[in-house]
Formats: structure tokens, sequence, C-alpha cells
């Protein structure tokens, strides 16, 4: 029988090593939340935070318990726009990129704009 990494010992392993591979994984938590995909979004941050700065760092920062922190990502979790936004932020400062979103104007001329959960923007970053 063949012996296997845990997950998330390997996603752990992999960021440590690649910084792009972090970089792409804080990325698609991001557009995942943007493209309305929360759950999604939820599990792929709570992953980078765990193996990145630690939700004990990150509640040092955001003045709110590690548990809070760690049920707001969790599978039950609803976190406020502004939790969020503040995790984010500190997140790129970490990292030391910054995502901007932009907007795909020529998609919305060809036909009617019809809001949709499922919306997909670009999230570009740049490194700082």
């Amino acid at each position: 029988m063949a012996l296997t990494r845990d997950f998330k010992e390997t996603i752990r392993a992999r960021v440590k090593r690649d910084p792009g591979f972090r970089e792409a994984l804080l990325r698609e938590g991001i557009e995942n939340f943007l493209s309305g995909d929360v759950e999604t979004g939820k599990i792929i941050l709570r992953d980078f935070i765990n193996a990145t700065v630690g939700f004990t760092k990150l509640s040092d920062v955001t003045h709110r318990s590690a548990k809070s922190l760690m049920r707001m990502l969790g599978p039950r979790g609803n976190p406020h726009a502004r939790n969020l936004f503040e995790i984010v932020a500190y997140l790129q400062r970490a990292e030391g990129v910054r995502f901007e979103v932009r907007s795909s104007r020529a998609a919305l001329r060809r036909k009617k704009f019809r809001p949709s959960p499922r919306f997909r923007g670009r999230v570009k970053s740049r490194t700082l």
C-alpha cells in the first residue's frame, strides 16, 4: 500500500516553496468570492491562511479571535463584507501583491446585462 500525504500538508509544502502558487491560490479564493461561489472562496481562503500566516497572526492583526475567524471561513460561516475585505487586504499586504478588479464592457455590450450570481469578472494581481 502506497503512503500518501494529507492534502493540507501538500498544500502547505507547495505554498512554502512556490511564491507563484501562493499568489495563484489567493487570487483563486478572491475570484470565487467575486463570481458568487462563496463556499469555495471560503475553503480556499481558509487553506491559504492555514498555509501562510495562520489564524493566530491574523487574529492579532484583525483584533478578532482566531476561533471567530475560523468559524467565519468555515462551512457554515457567513463573513460580513467588512471582515472579509479586512482579511483580504491584510493577506495582500503580507504577500506583497495587490489585486484589481477590471470590468469587461465588451461582453456587456453584446447582450443585455442581467446580474447573475455566477458572473465572473477578471482579477488581476500586481506584485508590490
